[in-house]
């Protein structure tokens, strides 16, 4: 414990070093620097495995258990959370276009009662706690084995079963049709229309794992008829280059939908964190995304076809696909620049008294705390600015706490931090707000006073202020207008920097208010 301690605590003054060497030399009224960092976790819905923790749960016990969620991601210092909402061809949000999920009710195709709409409310809380909401989405899996109930009558394997194949235990939307890609953009895009998400997000579901029968051979994907096809209409791909390409011809679709429909709106994917064997070189012989479930994610982030890229380095630190050499190697295919943020396994961690500890498969939390100084210790060392973020899987680990990580990340999440920034969808800072620093006539206490610039609307805010001589940093939701400082019995509110943060990440200039000598506030812009 000491020695994953020292590590978070030396890698955390190494990543903020790194980060003040990137700014200029601060005189004595500069505030410190903002910290910019990805801090998420998956909240999956499929199988139940974060939430609602049954299918068989009230309206008022689901809002409880999301509101829980949001409640602890704000209390470790996240800024995002990254919601399953199609799991499976069904949807737990309002659509028109898909069945209500299984998971939420207990049967495909019931609408929740009292009504309500979980995505709208998970959008809604987690930005009135300026928490980023980023939509996940399963593309191509239509059924997962094992179900919970029936198909609906309005689910893709009744209404368009020509589209679907089936796969081992599972329903599975072939990749080959273009009806079926013209389907998942188009699902896609009718959230991105309808709700304030912040991002898609995708993971490393795409042709399916391989299945095998029951004498244990492998089954191939049944597309031989959709391959046929394609060859009769002139193509010339060979079989596993087609299903790479078409592939390919989906996610390039979701960044340039998502971005038409709203520039603002990340498009993000989390493949398996190993492109191909032996890339690097020292990764062993293993299981092959390129090859097995015909994912070449390599291209898509070397073509700049996404705004985030987040591999699941599931692996140790000392494991034979080293954690810090995987890193390493996809920052080095970063060659866009787009943000590079790091899945980590926090589904691997165990308790000390479950008795699981020491298995190949079992962590002490220790290890995720010493991979986030790794990561953070990345932007100085590895190719193309490393990587600037972590998403945990998942949220159980920190709702339960397990093996007491959150503890354990506090020190490295002492400080709060904004999302790093997207300049190639938007570049330009929004406006100077206005600040006044003003004192409640009740009780004196001081707040300032955020007044938005004419124009456009601040995602965030940003709130530095030194009192005593000590500087605290502050980021809040955009609805805040009148926020109360410092800590009583500190000393003197000194100085006050407020920002505007857009919704890619940009910062205004910023407004300073002075402490006001008489009733009126004394605003001071630099």
């Amino acid at each position: 414990m000491r020695i994953s301690l020292l590590l978070a605590c030396t890698s955390t003054v190494l990543w903020a070093r790194t980060l003040n060497a990137q700014r200029p030399t601060l005189n004595a009224n500069d505030p410190p620097p903002i910290q910019r960092e990805f801090r998420a976790a998956w909240v999956a819905t499929v199988t139940n495995i974060d939430w609602p923790s049954r299918p068989d749960l009230d309206t008022w016990t689901q809002q409880a258990e999301l509101l829980a969620i949001l409640n602890r991601a704000v209390a470790l210092h996240l800024n995002a959370i990254i919601f399953q909402i199609r799991p499976g061809t069904d949807a737990l949000y309002a659509s028109r276009l898909e069945p209500w999920s299984e998971y939420l009710t207990g049967r495909q195709g019931r609408a929740p009662e009292p009504a309500w709409d979980p995505l709208a409310f998970a959008v809604a809380e987690a930005h009135r706690r300026g928490i980023e909401l980023h939509a996940w989405f399963n593309p191509y899996r239509a059924r997962y084995a094992r179900p919970l109930s029936d198909a609906a009558r309005t689910h893709v394997s009744r209404t368009q079963p020509l589209l679907v194949r089936q796969y081992g235990d599972y329903l599975w939307m072939d990749p080959g049709e273009p009806a079926v890609r013209r389907r998942a953009v188009q699902i896609v895009l009718d959230v991105v229309k309808r709700y304030d998400i912040d991002a898609v997000h995708i993971d490393d579901y795409f042709y399916p794992y391989r299945e095998r029968d029951s004498s244990g051979r492998s089954l191939d994907f049944p597309d031989s008829a959709t391959y046929a096809h394609y060859r009769q209409g002139g193509g010339t791909l060979a079989r596993d280059d087609w299903r790479r390409h078409n592939v390919d011809l989906l996610v390039e679709a979701l960044d340039r939908g998502v971005h038409a429909t709203k520039r603002w709106v990340r498009f993000g994917v989390s493949p398996i964190g190993i492109w191909r064997p032996g890339n690097p070189p020292s990764v062993t012989p293993g299981f092959d995304a390129y090859q097995e479930i015909f994912a070449d994610t390599r291209s898509w982030l070397r073509n700049g076809w996404v705004d985030y890229w987040v591999p699941q380095l599931y692996w140790a630190i000392d494991s034979p696909q080293s954690y810090p050499v995987l890193l390493s190697w996809w920052a080095s295919q970063n060659l866009k620049h787009r943000n590079l943020w790091i899945g980590n396994g926090l589904h691997r961690v165990a308790d000390p008294t479950s008795g699981a500890i020491g298995t190949r498969s079992s962590w002490r939390a220790d290890e995720i705390v010493q991979q986030v100084g790794l990561t953070r210790s990345s932007v100085g060392s590895a190719p193309n600015g490393g990587a600037t973020g972590n998403v945990f899987f998942s949220m159980k680990g920190l709702m339960t706490n397990v093996d007491s990580i959150d503890a354990k990340l506090a020190p490295l999440y002492a400080e709060p931090a904004l999302i790093p920034a997207s300049p190639w969808l938007d570049a330009t800072p929004p406006p100077r707000p206005t600040a006044s620093l003003l004192s409640s006539a009740a009780t004196g206490v001081p707040y300032v006073r955020l007044t938005p610039a004419m124009g456009e609307l601040p995602w965030l805010w940003v709130v530095r202020t030194r009192q005593g001589g000590q500087w605290t940093t502050e980021i809040l939701p955009n609805a805040v207008r009148s926020h109360r400082l410092g800590v009583p019995g500190a000393g003197e509110i000194e100085r006050v920097v407020v920002n505007a943060v857009d919704r890619t990440g940009n910062l205004s200039a910023p407004a300073v208010a002075r402490p006001a000598r008489a009733t009126a506030a004394v605003v001071e812009r630099p």
